[in-house]
């Protein structure tokens, strides 16, 4: 439970799910997290295991990021957690 309490780590394996994914496509994803937190961030995860960083013989080089198998068996909570989410919103915004 540790790993996905981790600042941005729902969001940063949620924008994953659909598949590999640049750098700067994350920083899209997630406009709020800074350069600098989500590279510490994919570090973690890619050290943990979490996630996969490879690095394309391009000039320049170009970085994808992507789920492993292991990623992907946490995106059925990350699933739960959204849909939970949503269906607290729409609680909340109908009634008002």
């Amino acid at each position: 439970m540790a790993l996905l309490g981790g600042c941005w780590t729902p969001e940063v394996l949620w924008s994953l799910s659909d598949g590999p994914r640049r750098f700067s496509e994350l920083r899209r994803d997630i406009p709020a997290v800074s350069a600098k937190v989500l590279t510490s961030r994919l570090r973690d995860l890619e050290e943990r295991g979490v996630l996969y960083r490879n690095v394309m013989a391009t000039s320049p080089p170009t970085v994808e990021y992507e789920l492993t198998s292991l990623g992907q068996e946490l995106l059925p909570a990350i699933r739960s957690i959204v849909d939970v989410g949503s269906r607290l919103l729409l609680r909340d915004s109908s009634a008002e």
